[in-house]
């Protein structure tokens, strides 16, 4: 699993293995129910998208649709930067 994506779920509550002998050989234990935790970890996702976007937003000033385009990915989720 990607190390920032790892990270996020561990911010959004996941239960994760760590280096138990035992381990099943998954990152996250999905031995529990998950539901806010998901909800939690997609927001998570966006909003580190969003950011990573609008680190172009400087080259972008001129470019109305760049702007937009954040606008109705932000709507579409319900997620603010």
């Amino acid at each position: 699993m990607n190390e920032r994506i790892r990270l996020l779920a561990e911010q959004a509550g996941f239960v994760l293995w760590q280096d138990e002998s035992w381990n099943p050989g998954d990152v996250i234990d999905w031995s529990c129910r998950y539901d806010d935790e998901f909800k939690k970890f997609a927001e998570l996702i966006v909003r580190e998208t969003l950011n990573e976007m609008g680190k172009f937003g400087d080259d972008q000033s001129n470019n109305p649709t760049w702007y937009k385009s954040m606008e109705a990915v932000e709507k579409h989720f319900g997620v603010e930067r």
